[in-house]
Parts: structure tokens; sequence; C-alpha cells
């Protein structure tokens, strides 16, 4: 099964096959144990343990985890929830350049478009670095770039405009 997976911003593919997790090139064998009396649970992947904790957020499929003590907003799609909910929303998109924005601090590692590139839905325009995690940012629609305003070993904060599309 396929999730797309938001975290603080940052756009995840995870695909699950029984016991195995794959996601952005990192696979292991994942294993999710109760811990008697405690709302947590002990995650393993691979030879890693950690402990998570998940409360239920506003909306559908979203949700607020704690791994090891550190806090995240998690919103978790199935390919079929997503493409209903990307259907709802294309119907009143803004006219005029659309901002990427950096969804969280981290590093340019790569800028996988140049200005003036014609881009379709789902291309990768930028990769950045952060939490020990590459999360590259990808196209929403089809355009094309207008101006790319960062380069590789940049550093950003959340909210600093990386490209701008029309």
């Amino acid at each position: 099964m396929k999730y797309i997976v938001m975290v603080n911003d940052a756009e995840i593919v995870v695909l699950l096959d029984g016991e195995i997790v794959r996601v952005e090139g990192f696979e292991a064998r994942a294993r999710l144990t109760e811990v008697e009396g405690r709302p947590e649970r002990m995650l393993t992947l691979g030879d890693e343990v950690h402990r998570v904790l998940v409360r239920p957020g506003e909306g559908r499929g979203r949700y607020t985890l704690w791994v090891d003590g550190f806090r995240f907003e998690v919103e978790a799609l199935d390919e079929r929830s997503r493409a209903i909910r990307e259907l709802a929303a294309s119907t009143a998109k803004p006219s005029g350049p659309a901002p990427l924005v950096a969804p969280m601090p981290g590093m340019i590692v790569r800028v996988q478009v140049t200005e003036g590139e014609v881009v379709q839905p789902g291309q990768g325009l930028v990769v950045m670095e952060a939490m020990k995690m590459e999360n590259e940012l990808r196209a929403t629609a089809a355009g094309a770039v207008r101006r790319v305003h960062v380069a590789a070993g940049t550093a950003v904060e959340k909210g600093a405009l990386l490209l701008e599309m029309e």
C-alpha cells in the first residue's frame, strides 16, 4: 500500500508491503508492539527501536506523533484519498506565480530545475535536507519555473522562498 505522508509540511512517500517499509530509498522490516499499561508503542525498524505515541489530529488522516520525545505534525493519506483531495483543490487555483517555500528549516542539497524550464505535476524541483533526511519538493501542477532563489548548499529557514512557478 502506498501512502503520501506530510511531516511538518515535507512530503514523503511510504510504501508498506507486509512487514517491509520503504521510505525514499530506505527499506526495513517494521514491527509495532504495545507497551503494557502505557499509551505508547515500540516501533522496531530493522535493528533500531523507537518509542512512539500517536494522537489523532484535526481532520482526516491528521495526527500528532511523538517519536523518541520529538513531536511531529503528520498527515497520512493513501493514493485514492490524496487524488480526491487534489481534484477538489484544483477547482480553486489562484492565478499568477506560485511560490515554492521551504516547509521547514534545512539545507538545499540540489536544485533540479532551471529558470524557464517547463515542469509537470509531481516532478522534483528542489531536494533539501532537514532532520537528517532528504526531502524532495515536487511540482503540484504543470507550469514553468519563473525564478530560482536558492542554490545547493544554501541554508534556509521555514517559509523561505525557494522558487516561483507560473
